[in-house]
């Protein structure tokens, strides 16, 4: 790996050394490094992002911290090129000025354990605006969160209850795959909509539905946390082949996870639906 250092990519560790510490009026740690141009460019602009986690979810991510970065980069996507032969498939590496041949092979985000710290390294570079590296924080802040924290039980009630009554839709392929397997239904391509209705007791296991519930909530939380940083349609957010979650469901889940977490001092949240023309 020493041979990859020297063509200027930084080990997380070296990385976090040689970034900037801040943090957001909400306590959530961040910081930068090098030039991130792009459309949160300033420190200002970064700490209104990071700004948006609601403090009860802060306090859940303690052990994180988010460094803005040109790149990250996976060991795996530089093998083969003999500059970097030495690299472990699964190595992070940190590019801390962007150029083109890295940005094609780098990667959205890169998590390292950085002493006691968990640290998210976001890729800042890659994405060319607002709403796409909002969601791209947003988003891991989300799973970060799920991951150390079991979903509150009002939202895995109500995200059940309309699971099991065959709400149209889901908010992500994987909550979709999720809620099939919780159901205990097969996936054959994307229906329009699970059989409907079923038992409380619907087959499937309970760790299936757990992580149906915990999938979902996180995709909730990151939308829910995008919803206060930029305005976006909707629909913008389906992804591969999978019918979106119907508006109505998305709202009260919204609304849910809303009244668990308030949003901070500076911070809106609003639910605007289309009138039909």
């Amino acid at each position: 790996m020493a041979e990859a250092l020297q063509t200027g990519l930084l080990s997380p560790r070296d990385a976090a050394e040689q970034s900037s510490r801040a943090a957001a009026p909400n306590g959530l740690r961040f910081g930068t490094l090098g030039r991130l141009d792009g459309p949160y460019a300033s420190l200002s602009e970064l700490q209104r992002l990071v700004g948006v986690v609601p403090a009860g979810v802060v306090l859940g991510l303690q052990r994180y911290r988010y460094l803005f970065v040109p790149l990250a980069l996976s060991g795996a996507r530089l093998l083969g090129d003999d500059a970097h032969s030495v690299i472990a498939p699964d190595d992070t590496l940190i590019a801390p000025l962007y150029s083109t041949a890295l940005a094609e092979k780098a990667i959205c985000h890169r998590n390292a354990q950085v002493g006691d710290t968990e640290t998210v390294f976001l890729s800042s570079r890659l994405h060319n605006d607002r709403f796409a590296l909002a969601f791209e924080f947003c988003i891991n802040v989300a799973h970060n969160f799920v991951d150390g924290n079991s979903p509150p039980a009002e939202f895995g009630d109500l995200v059940w209850q309309q699971a099991v009554t065959g709400v149209r839709g889901e908010t992500s392929i994987d909550a979709w795959e999720d809620r099939a397997a919780a159901l205990g239904q097969p996936l054959r391509g994307a229906p329009a909509t699970f059989t409907a209705p079923v038992s409380q007791a619907a087959p499937g296991d309970e760790r299936a539905r757990a992580d149906y519930k915990a999938t979902a909530f996180a995709d909730s939380l990151a939308i829910y946390l995008l919803s206060m940083t930029v305005d976006f349609d909707y629909a913008d957010l389906r992804e591969r082949e999978y019918p979106l979650l119907a508006a109505p469901a998305l709202a009260e889940r919204l609304r849910t996870v809303h009244r668990l977490y308030p949003a901070n001092d500076g911070y809106q949240f609003q639910i605007l639906y289309r009138r039909r023309s």
